[in-house]
């Protein structure tokens, strides 16, 4: 018999947080990044699924929701019984989906790691970077946290030629 778990799925701009010992938070990343971040006395914890780095004209927006999301996952942990000096984090995400074209994931990763470092929640393990999404798991209550690389890259064809001057006739 396998484990029996209570899934929760989450996608961009969601959090969810559980104390259940059966729960299972999950979700897929690319170049976003999902903070796991647990109470291992008060055996609680969350996972977000935040872009927080946007390298467009809505970049201060994106910014936003990136600095709510964590915020959001915190204090709604602290509401529910959870000791911020207890608090530890998990960092996952921030790939590279199309290589060249941006670094918003490596953004991604540095933006979470910098803000736990504010907040002084200890950051004690994750995977970021590389060019792969990944399916993650959370378990909350434990802070265990699985990962699975998605093995498909995202090919992207060089751009067309810069038009030219000259007039070609046929």
């Amino acid at each position: 018999m396998g484990e029996s778990l209570v899934r929760t799925y989450i996608s961009q701009g969601e959090y969810a947080i559980s104390d259940r010992e059966d729960a299972v938070i999950a979700t897929l990343l690319g170049s976003c990044v999902s903070a796991c971040i647990w109470d291992p006395v008060r055996k609680i914890g969350g996972m977000n699924h935040v872009l927080f780095v946007d390298e467009t004209q809505n970049a201060a927006n994106q910014f936003g929701h990136g600095v709510n999301g964590m915020e959001l996952l915190i204090n709604n942990l602290l509401r529910q019984g959870a000791q911020r000096g207890r608090l530890r984090a998990k960092v996952f995400g921030g790939a590279s989906m199309i290589a060249g074209l941006s670094s918003a994931g490596e953004k991604n990763g540095q933006f979470v790691v910098d803000f736990l470092a504010r907040e002084e929640i200890a950051h004690v393990g994750g995977d970021l970077g590389g060019t792969l999404a990944r399916r993650l798991e959370f378990w909350p209550t434990s802070g265990r946290a699985r990962i699975k690389l998605v093995n498909k890259k995202v090919e992207v064809a060089p751009p067309p030629p810069a038009p030219s001057s000259e007039l070609e006739l046929f």
